[in-house]
């Protein structure tokens, strides 16, 4: 390979994946360029790890039986022929989560738990999770034993990670691992779930470590955290999958999928929440001598009841049930038969139970939710994750997420006449784009929008709460998705922010371009760096495949490591090709686009014209205007 990719390669790559930094000892920010310790550690979102078989079980009627070590989560093949016996190894006892008396299943380890989920010629593309992501790892010459995933079993609560697996030891473990291993400390490359995942660990880290210590714990073996995707007041999701269920893009119905998502616990755990709401601090109750097992009970600020909706953009349910004065005598088979009358519930009221409690006498699960969400979530030892976020005490945080995709904020329901679990049905839907709010027919709805729409699954609010984290003087920059010269970036630089409040640039858009929009703030907390970045139309489910949010990363942190750099952030005046495969041949030029960059180089075995662009030999030189 060419002295520029391989330079690439030493410095770019492995800067971004791990977090080794020599510290100088006057400014905990300030770093040499010793790269040589970079490590990382991946969190995968929901549904993004596989699950082995560790039991046997015979399949009657199908010649396909499971073994120990088969692939559960995810094998369509088994899924399509023995659907029942798939289930008996994903079910969870609904109460203790235990597994199913004639199956179990594990969460895989290493790097290929999280790349593909159902590997094989045709269902692997269409299951890939972090393949791409290890590819760029690879072409950039990062070492094996600097990226370390740490695959988890997503079906269940966080307090149950620590009860069955010891998870969040064997975590902490592979932080100090890493650091030996590396001599520095890691980044967190954290998707969807993972994040939540990722605050649990930090509040029973506080729980491990004598308080003076916890702070030098994590300035010694994490840098930077990059919160991807993260849905930091909930996802609406949720709620359809707990009600009608979610079925993944799986040929399962609705209903079977439901069956099975309410008997993980973690479907729970990303429920949509107020921002205005907190719980009890449970770390203090530890010094009190409280008890562990007592009951958080929510306190709300007075906007939760003056303003509409706990800070969403409208109520998350709207639901039919048989009026009041029936219900004494009432059951399912006989629901349909009461004069209907519609209840609609907040976020608050959704994440506290009041909803749940609401149609309990009308739906068999809700005592078997209500149980949960009671023992899991309200009553957890470490942390109720259902309430807001504070910045995380790590040294450099990057919140990343998609915006301006049509995402789903609200639900309509009402009963089927079916029993459980098709018993209820989807009536209508709200959606978010571009600021606005319409129902599923097309009609505009009333409500609280926000200045941008989501990532189609996470709602815009939940996304860019992470923007409370910003200081009162933030800078921001936008510039396009695509390697550009520069003539389309917009600047604002000390624009005022207030807490809890939106920032919405005074910027101009071009309908055909896709942005990027940074938010950096380096100056209100000494020695840490806080940065959000909006991609636009980044679906949450591919952004961490996005070449464009890769090449940033790459960008940043070789920035951040090298010794003559002048600003905290990257700039963002130019951006140009960084690999072979960002060159392309421009037909109306009938040259190699870029030609500063890229160059005509023909290699056999190429069968286009784009496929034999190729980066320049002097290329690396260019890595110096990123400084």
């Amino acid at each position: 390979m060419r002295r520029g990719l391989r330079y690439l390669g030493i410095v770019v790559a492995l800067l971004i994946i791990g977090g080794g930094f020599r510290r100088s000892s006057g400014d905990g920010g300030e770093f040499s360029g010793d790269y040589s310790k970079l490590s990382g550690i991946i969190i995968p979102g929901l549904a993004s790890t596989q699950l082995r078989a560790w039991s046997f079980l015979d399949c009657p009627y199908s010649p396909l039986d499971f073994n120990p070590l088969d692939l559960v989560w995810l094998d369509t093949t088994k899924l399509l022929s023995a659907v029942n016996c798939w289930l008996k190894c994903m079910l969870l006892d609904p109460y203790n989560q235990t597994d199913h008396p004639e199956c179990k299943s594990r969460p895989d380890s290493g790097l290929s738990a999280i790349t593909e989920l159902d590997p094989g010629y045709i269902t692997g593309p269409l299951s890939s999770v972090w393949k791409e992501w290890i590819k760029w790892c690879i072409e950039f010459g990062i070492e094996a034993n600097a990226i370390i995933a740490v695959p988890y079993d997503w079906r269940l609560a966080p307090s149950m990670l620590e009860e069955r697996d010891l998870y969040f030891h064997r975590l902490k473990l592979t932080f100090e691992t890493a650091y030996k291993l590396r001599g520095g400390p890691s980044i967190v490359f954290a998707h969807s779930l993972g994040n939540h995942v990722f605050r649990y660990f930090l509040e029973w880290l506080k729980l491990e470590i004598a308080p003076k210590h916890y702070n030098q714990w994590l300035d010694k073996h994490i840098h930077a955290y990059f919160a991807v995707g993260a849905p930091l007041l909930g996802a609406t999701e949720s709620v359809k999958a707990t009600l009608f269920g979610n079925t993944f893009g799986l040929p399962i119905s609705e209903g079977t999928a439901r069956l099975m998502s309410n008997s993980f616990a973690s479907s729970l755990w990303m429920m949509p929440f107020s921002k205005y709401c907190t719980a009890d601090n449970p770390y203090w109750k530890h010094f009190s001598g409280a008890s562990r097992k007592s009951h958080q009970t929510y306190q709300c600020e007075e906007h939760e009841f003056h303003l509409n909706y706990s800070g969403w953009p409208t109520n998350i349910v709207n639901i039919e049930i048989p009026s009041i004065h029936e219900v004494a005598q009432t059951n399912l088979s006989s629901m349909e038969c009461g004069l209907p009358s519609q209840l609609s519930f907040s976020a608050r009221e959704v994440s506290d139970g009041t909803f749940f409690r609401a149609i309990e006498d009308y739906d068999s699960d809700n005592k078997r939710l209500l149980y949960q969400l009671q023992k899991l979530y309200h009553s957890d030892p470490v942390l109720n994750p259902l309430t807001p976020w504070d910045r995380p005490p790590v040294k450099n945080v990057f919140c990343i997420y998609g915006i301006d995709l049509k995402t789903e904020v609200g639900y309509y329901f009402a009963p089927s006449g079916k029993p459980y679990p098709d018993n209820w049905i989807i009536t209508d839907v709200i959606y978010e784009l571009e600021g606005s709010l319409f129902s599923r027919s097309g009609n505009l709805v009333e409500g609280n929008p926000g200045a941008a729409s989501g990532d189609e699954t996470v709602p815009y609010n939940s996304l860019s709460l992470c923007k409370n984290w910003l200081g009162p003087k933030v800078n921001i920059t936008r510039t396009p998705q695509s390697e550009h010269d520069g003539s389309d970036v917009q600047v604002e630089l000390n624009v005022e922010h207030q807490h809890e409040a939106d920032i919405a640039p005074n910027m101009t858009r071009s309908p055909r371009v896709k942005y990027i929009t940074y938010y950096e703030d380096s100056e209100s907390i000494p020695g840490k760096r806080t940065a959000v970045w909006e991609l636009d139309k980044a679906n949450h489910r591919n952004i961490v495949r996005s070449p464009v949010l890769m090449r940033e990363l790459w960008l940043q942190m070789w920035h951040d490591i090298h010794p003559d750099r002048k600003s905290e952030f990257v700039t963002k005046a130019k951006r140009g090709p960084l690999r072979d495969d960002d060159c392309y041949w421009d037909y109306g030029k009938a040259r190699c686009a870029w030609p500063e960059y890229c160059e005509y180089r023909y290699l056999f075995g190429d069968v286009h014209l784009g496929q034999s662009c190729r980066l320049k030999n002097s290329s690396a030189d260019t890595l110096l205007h990123y400084l």
